[in-house]
Order: C-alpha cells, then sequence, then structure tokens
C-alpha cells in the first residue's frame, strides 16, 4: 500500500507504481488515497490517521508504516512505524536495522 501524495498528483497508484523497481511494483496492493476518498478531509488528516483509516478498512494481518513524518502519529500506530530519516531514507544504517528487525517479527511464524 503506499501513502504518498503523488497518487493524488498522477491520479492513480498503478502509474505511481511503474516508476517503482520491478521488485516493489509487484508488492504495491493500493493506496490509502483511493476514488471512494473524500479529498478535503484526506488532505487535511496527519500521514498517520490516513494509514490508520486504511488499515482499518483493508485490516490486513500485520503491517508496518516506513515514514519520515512521525508527528501526530496515533499512539496505537507507533509500533508499526519505522522512522525513516529525512535525507538517507531508508539507507540510514540505523533505519535499515530497524526496518530488518520489525519485518522478521512480520514475517516470524506465531506461536501456538
Amino acid at each position: 500500500m503506499l501513502s504518498t501524495s503523488w497518487v493524488r498528483w498522477y491520479r492513480s497508484v498503478h502509474r505511481v507504481a511503474r516508476k517503482l523497481p520491478p521488485e516493489l511494483k509487484a508488492r504495491v496492493v493500493g493506496a490509502t488515497y483511493h476514488e471512494d476518498t473524500d479529498e478535503e478531509s484526506f488532505s487535511q488528516a496527519p500521514r498517520g490517521m490516513q494509514i490508520w483509516s486504511d488499515v482499518l478498512r483493508r485490516k490486513p494481518a500485520g503491517w508496518l508504516a516506513v515514514d519520515d513524518d512521525y508527528l501526530h502519529w496515533p499512539t496505537w500506530c507507533r509500533e508499526q512505524l519505522v522512522r525513516s530519516d529525512e535525507v538517507l531514507g531508508i539507507s540510514a544504517p540505523h533505519v535499515l536495522d530497524e526496518l530488518r528487525a520489525k519485518l522478521r517479527l512480520l514475517h516470524e511464524p506465531q506461536a501456538q
């Protein structure tokens, strides 16, 4: 799922996904902004709430968000947030380490 202003700019999640590397493009399932979204209320909501709304709509078994915008995130979502570096993105070593660790936890089998 993408949460990016590009989806609104290009008016299509598919157009945005085409700009991604093939291995990422294949994993895109949609965007937080979609055809049924009220543009005004969406644009006024903090990104954390935009993402939380999408989580409620899609009901994934697990999820993570990678974002440099960490302010105004709901407290109940902060464990799923990996704060990226404002300049280096996920290339910053500490961000990559955190992302890898959270992805491992997300994909490890649950204890019975």
